[in-house]
């Protein structure tokens, strides 16, 4: 074991009880500018925490090209009003480019292959310059997420991954964003609950999983690969 990975281990014991703010210092203390936030900004919650305890984090965000407008607007927002440095990283290859290397609507045909090139590979290539970074992943989200440590360490990518708000509930999430007036996509409240890219997120009925709504063309496609 690495001293990298027995670092993450062994905080991932210590502060599997701290407080989703305790665990930002922590990772604040231990890596400095070597420490990002990553949001999709279906809200600004995890972006408006961890500034709280490290103003001017820098923030990346994957811009797929793919973004509803509402996503965007959030993360506009976010940038004008919270103390964050947004970083919005594009894939190597635009749409209409990658239409011309696969073939048109490719999230249709493959979507695995499509969340690669514009997710997967964007963010291993914007993660480079740190060590350590930070999700909004619940437990409470999926049955895959139930396991997730508050800070662990990512192989694949060789980083320490933290998600603050691992412990927290779907409540806690909303009394949060209540108390501090944070930012939430507005397709939250017209049925979409979970917001990826538009072609492959709908809304999803009263009673279903929150998640069901994305890839929901897809039945063995529940991720699109950065979190695994």
């Amino acid at each position: 074991m690495t001293p990298l990975e027995e670092l993450a281990y062994r905080a991932g014991n210590d502060l599997e009880e701290a407080s989703a703010e305790r665990i930002v210092e922590w990772a604040v203390e231990n890596f400095g500018e070597r420490f990002c936030v990553t949001s999709s900004f279906a809200d600004a919650l995890l972006a408006h925490l961890v500034s709280r305890v490290a103003p001017g984090v820098d923030v990346i965000f994957l811009d797929t090209g793919l973004h509803f407008a509402e996503t965007l607007a959030v993360r506009d927002l976010a940038a004008r009003t919270l103390p964050i440095t947004v970083r919005s990283i594009p894939p190597q290859r635009t749409v209409g480019q990658q239409d011309g290397d696969h073939g048109p609507r490719l999230f249709h045909r493959d979507p695995g292959q499509c969340c690669t090139l514009r997710k997967v590979k964007p963010l291993e290539s914007a993660l480079a310059p740190y060590t350590a970074w930070a999700t909004g992943l619940r437990r409470d989200e999926t049955p895959s997420r139930a396991g997730t440590p508050v800070v662990g360490y990512d192989y694949d990518r060789e980083k320490v991954k933290i998600s603050p708000l691992a412990r927290w509930t779907a409540q806690d999430a909303a009394d949060y964003i209540t108390r501090f007036d944070v930012p939430v996509n507005d397709l939250i409240n017209q049925g979409y609950p979970s917001v990826g890219c538009w072609p492959c997120t709908r809304a999803v009925a009263e009673g279903e999983d929150p998640r069901s709504g994305r890839w929901a063309m897809f039945e063995d496609k529940t991720e699109c690969g950065i979190h695994l």
